[in-house]
């Protein structure tokens, strides 16, 4: 057997890439990497996944499709260089607590989280494992369960959480750079994840109360009315997270910005509670309510949208009276 750290190293991007998690994220990679390069990891409670082969249609941002075609993973013939993790923020832990103890404890781990708290999670529960988290802008969504699409290409920064993950970083880099996508190696990765937790809280739990596309929420009073005290909870809590100083003015022109270039765009958030599934609310908005209470500081604004995103998803998906199972 060939020694998964050398290979990572190495770096030529034929490497085998596992995939935990077959959502949009997974699926654009998947669909992306190198042919015979990818493999889907089995989850228990992910019914869609429980196919020797998962096959679906990727229509890339230009237009173009094509059929895809990616095996599970036999653990006793093949072994991974690297496991991308792209499942949703709250099945991270239980995903990756059946998935280790199959893996060789020098296979890079790479976490793709939504917001923030699933990553310092895993960081904690395996700290001598190499664990990074990455941070992307590339979009990708699911219209329906048999075609992914890839909405939007951004980039992606990939950095080390765990001491023995630091000198893997350039290998990961460079086997995830055959997809194509552009990827960054980011030497503080946790300030990468408050940037972008700035806009996920700044954008998603809006368009999930308010049930529309992210452009429309700029003109709604609920946003004009607190996107300005949001933005202040977020610059004090970053402030006292060590962070460097940012003003709330800047994350706002930023949140803006983005949901203006990203207008016609339905959050997660927004989709998931159309579809009755479990949001990241908790790792968003409700991480910074979280850790704003670590430092003895309110914070409304994020209590408020975390609370109004909860009762938005009971009251849409409360059974009726007459339904199996209501009480």
């Amino acid at each position: 057997m060939a020694d998964t750290r050398h290979q990572v190293q190495s770096g030529n991007g034929n490497g085998l890439t596992a995939i935990l998690g077959a959502g949009s994220l997974g699926r654009l990679w998947a669909a992306l990497l190198p042919t015979g390069t990818t493999t889907f990891i089995l989850r228990q409670h992910a019914p869609e996944e429980h196919k020797p082969d998962m096959t679906y249609r990727f229509q890339g941002c230009h237009g173009s499709q094509f059929p895809v075609t990616v095996p599970s993973l036999d653990w006793t013939t093949r072994h991974p260089d690297v496991l991308i993790v792209t499942t949703k923020a709250g099945d991270t832990l239980s995903a990756l607590e059946a998935t280790l103890p199959n893996l060789k404890p020098t296979v890079p781990v790479v976490l793709f989280q939504n917001g923030m708290g699933s990553q310092q999670a895993v960081e904690e529960r395996w700290p001598n494992r190499p664990v990074m988290a990455a941070s992307t802008t590339e979009g990708a969504n699911r219209p329906d369960n048999s075609t992914t699409v890839h909405a939007g290409r951004g980039e992606t920064w990939i950095g080390a959480l765990t001491p023995s993950a630091s000198p893997l970083v350039t290998g990961v880099a460079n086997q995830l750079k055959a997809s194509g996508l552009v990827i960054h190696e980011e030497p503080n990765i946790l300030r990468r994840l408050w940037g972008k937790l700035i806009i996920n809280a700044g954008i998603n739990p809006y368009t999930a109360i308010l049930d529309c596309a992210n452009g429309d929420i700029l003109d709604a009073p609920l946003f004009r009315e607190t996107i300005g005290q949001l933005c202040l909870e977020l610059a004090e809590v970053m402030h006292l997270e060590g962070l460097p100083p940012r003003s709330p003015e800047d994350m706002q022109s930023q949140i803006e910005a983005v949901a203006r270039s990203t207008a016609k765009n339905t959050s997660s958030m927004c989709s998931d509670v159309r579809r009755g599934k479990p949001t990241e609310i908790d790792y968003i908005n409700g991480f910074v309510v979280s850790r704003a209470r670590a430092h003895n500081l309110p914070a409304p604004v994020n209590q408020m949208l975390t609370e109004r995103v909860k009762l938005r998803t009971t009251k849409l998906h409360k059974p009726h009276s007459d339904s199996p199972g209501a009480t």
